[in-house]
């Protein structure tokens, strides 16, 4: 991977770049909670046709992927001086990501100021509620039919405020492929050895990454599969409204431009929901609703599938308990993602 480009969470003129110095007590601090992070499972899982493995990222201290980019984020910024104690963290998220931040940061006695919109997940603004002493909330769409747009607009209202003030900018902060590149990766190879097909769901671009840029290093004839929702720009469609957070984006960040991609496949919303019920019922795996529209890209592409077993692997990527009032609640899915089938698992 290339390095990391310039960061520009804290403004300082040139002569005060050259007089920043690292706060040494706080950099120990974050590479301690680097060295703690679990080493996350994989899983093999009975699939006709193919040799399937998922790693179990739902088992990261906040139950998400996420932590990953965040933890390397955090120290990267610690290291070059752009994070002191005084510094306030702001970022604009769908959840998981703020998450992540907010509970690192709590234990660094740091404070973390999200930007969230109407489509978090109410478990997961309630736990940010409780570890953050402010949160922002847009509610007005940005005229894509999602809220990306407003939430990064408030975040540069809150640079211009804030006196002392860092943003991570997920969408275009190398640091967080890299987390995925070091650790995400160099764990899943480590794991599993040979890969045929890597499916990743595709949300910031900092996963795609960084698993991408790994296994071409590795095992350049992998094949990456992008898997992405409906009503998502990424791809090059029209952005749309969008109801189920953690997947897709509204605009296409640089991090997907800088990724090596195979395949790409879009599936609805309405595919995401069987996904995710169709992995808890055939695996017993509860995840988020960006690890089930991966599983239901990985059944369609290998539906039929005969010959050599290939061997394929993707990210649980985060937990489905956020997720129990909509993606698991057979009411919500009736109302808003209707015509699909609502049996099956449910929780």
């Amino acid at each position: 991977m290339s390095a990391p480009a310039e960061r520009g969470g804290r403004e300082h003129t040139e002569g005060q770049e050259q007089a920043v110095r690292v706060d040494k007590p706080l950099l120990d601090r974050v590479d301690a909670l680097l060295r703690d992070l679990p080493k996350t499972r994989v899983v093999r899982l009975p699939h006709p046709g193919i040799r399937l493995y998922a790693k179990m990222e739902s088992e990261n201290r906040t139950g998400s992927a996420k932590d990953r980019a965040a933890i390397w984020i955090l120290r990267e910024a610690v290291r070059r001086g752009e994070i002191t104690r005084n510094t306030t963290v702001v970022e604009s998220s769908s959840g998981n990501f703020a998450l992540s931040l907010a509970t690192f940061l709590n234990v660094l006695n740091m404070p973390f100021v999200p930007v969230l919109d109407p489509n978090v997940n109410a478990a997961t603004e309630r736990t940010l509620r409780r570890l953050c002493a402010r949160v922002e909330k847009v509610t007005e769409p940005d005229g894509t039919g999602g809220y990306l747009l407003s939430r990064l607009a408030r975040v540069a209202e809150l640079r211009a405020e804030l006196p002392d003030v860092y943003w991570p900018d997920q969408y275009t902060n190398q640091d967080g492929a890299r987390g995925h590149y070091e650790l995400t990766a160099a764990e899943l190879l480590a794991d599993v050895g040979r890969v045929d097909y890597l499916f990743v769901g595709v949300g910031t671009g900092a996963t795609i990454n960084g698993l991408s840029h790994r296994l071409g290093v590795e095992q350049p004839d992998a094949t990456v599969v992008a898997v992405d929702v409906e009503g998502s720009a990424i791809f090059g469609a029209p952005p749309a409204r969008r109801l189920v957070p953690g997947l897709g984006s509204s605009i296409r960040p640089s991090l997907v431009d800088a990724s090596r991609i195979g395949e790409v496949v879009v599936l609805s919303e309405r595919d995401e929901v069987a996904g995710c019920r169709a992995l808890l019922r055939d695996h017993g795996i509860y995840a988020g609703g960006s690890t089930g529209c991966v599983y239901a890209a990985i059944a369609r592409h290998f539906e039929g599938h005969s010959g050599p077993e290939p061997v394929v692997a993707f990210l649980c990527a985060d937990k489905g308990e956020p997720y129990a009032d909509t993606v698991y609640a057979d009411d919500w899915v009736a109302e808003h993602l209707t015509p699909v089938a609502t049996k099956g698992a449910s929780a």
